[in-house]
This record gives C-alpha cells, sequence and structure tokens, in this order.
C-alpha cells in the first residue's frame, strides 16, 4: 500500500465512521472503498468487518460518561449483544448466505419507516406493549450483526426509538453499544481464519475510530425531526439497492 492509499482508507474509514454512528450504514461508504483499492468481495468483507469495530470503539470511548449512567441497562445490553453476535457468526459459517438475505431488504425498509414514523407509533397502546420484548428484539438483530450487518444500525435504531423511550441522541449510543459488541465478536472470528487484509484494516479502523468519537456530539447538535427522515430515506436506499442485488 501506498502512502497515498494508507490515507484514503483512512479518509474513508472517517466518513463511514461518522456516517455510520449517524445513519447507521457505516458500511456504504467502508465496503465500497475496500473494494476500489481491488480487494475481492469475501476479503473485503472481513477487513470490513474487523476495521468497522474501531467505530464502536470511538463512539464509545467518546459517549462513556453518557452510557455509564445506567450501569444495569449496559450488562444487559452486553450480555445480548455478546450472545447475538457469537450466533449470528456461527449462522454464517453453518447456513448458506441466501437463507436469510432474502428478507434483509423487507427488514431494512419496516426499520426505516418505522424510525420515520416513531413520534406516533410511540402513542399507540399496542407498540408501547411491545417494550417488553426489546430484549429480544436487540438479541436477534445482533444475531443479524454478526451474521450479516448491512443496515443492523437502522435496526436497532427503530427498535430503541419505537420501544424504548430514549431519545434520538441516546438511542444512537446504544446502537453504536450493542453493534460494536456484535461485530467485536464476529471480528474476532474474521481476525484469526479470514482474509483480512490488515494494511487496509488497520488504516481504516483509525479513520473509523476517529469517525466514531466525533459521531456523539455531531447527532447532539442535529434536528432530531431532520435526522430521522435522513435515516429513513438512507434505510429505504439501502433497502431498495439490496432488493436489486438479491432478487
Amino acid at each position: 500500500m501506498t502512502v497515498w492509499v494508507i490515507a484514503a482508507m483512512v479518509a474513508a474509514g472517517f466518513a463511514a465512521g461518522l456516517i455510520g454512528y449517524i445513519t447507521g450504514l457505516a458500511s456504504l461508504v467502508s465496503y465500497p472503498a475496500l473494494l476500489a483499492m481491488g480487494l475481492s468481495p469475501v476479503a473485503a468483507n472481513v477487513t470490513n468487518t474487523v476495521a468497522m469495530v474501531a467505530v464502536g470503539g470511538g463512539s464509545i470511548a467518546s459517549s462513556a460518561s453518557e452510557l455509564v449512567k445506567n450501569k444495569p441497562q449496559m450488562r444487559l445490553l452486553a450480555a445480548l449483544a455478546v450472545a447475538g453476535g457469537v450466533v449470528g457468526s456461527a449462522l454464517l459459517i453453518l447456513a448458506p448466505g441466501s437463507t436469510f438475505e432474502a428478507v434483509v431488504p423487507v427488514l431494512i425498509a419496516i426499520a426505516a419507516v418505522a424510525i420515520l414514523l416513531q413520534p406516533r407509533l410511540r402513542e399507540r397502546p399496542e407498540v408501547a406493549r411491545l417494550a417488553r420484548y426489546y430484549p429480544v428484539g436487540v438479541f436477534l438483530v445482533a444475531i443479524y450483526g454478526g451474521y450479516f450487518g448491512a443496515g443492523a444500525g437502522v435496526m436497532i435504531l427503530a427498535l430503541t426509538l419505537v420501544a424504548t423511550s430514549e431519545p434520538l441522541w441516546r438511542a444512537a449510543m446504544l446502537k453504536a453499544y450493542v453493534l460494536g459488541l456484535a461485530n467485536l465478536v464476529a471480528a474476532i472470528g474474521f481476525a484469526a481464519f479470514g482474509p483480512v487484509h490488515w494494511p487496509a484494516a488497520i488504516a481504516m479502523a483509525i479513520g473509523g475510530f476517529l469517525g466514531g468519537w466525533c459521531g456523539p456530539p455531531v447527532v447532539a447538535r442535529i434536528d432530531a425531526g431532520r435526522l430521522r427522515v435522513v435515516v429513513a430515506i438512507c434505510g429505504l436506499g439501502l433497502a431498495a439497492w439490496l432488493a436489486r442485488v438479491w432478487f
């Protein structure tokens, strides 16, 4: 790798980290950048997973003082995220990719619409009753995050906004926390057994950490209503793109 390629990977990692924290769609930036570098789809996928763990690390480090205010919640979410990541990684190895990929565009589209309609959905009593199943939802999204991951941020953000009373800025923190841990589990397996391109992974991880670090203060200054619209549009765009690719 030349100095310019390394610099490009750091820049792509920073953009992916910041965009990923805000919208939950980091891989829309990082994965194409790795493909453009010349990596095969498989190598790009595992390298991306390893590098993007740093995004969660940066955002968690930046928002640690806020997260520790509710330690029981953090312990529960950590357990669910790690367990889900283990199951998802195992499914990736044991189950054929087509088993779950066919429904992913639909799930992402539903999550995007839920984010857009979140204020109204919270007012509905039948939706409010879903709060008791929030841990189950977190576990299932963590499984998906360890298995495939595209759009997982949109899913966990929608789940948190609809099923809890958390404001958008804190929901984004919880999203980064859960997916960071779930991705870490998958990344450990990829690091041991996958074709990780380590120079690219390290360079992108440096940028991703910085982008994740900048994420919390940026989200805190963005109008929640406008941010919901942006995330919903990006999520629907990702769902349409994945549907085109897979169908």
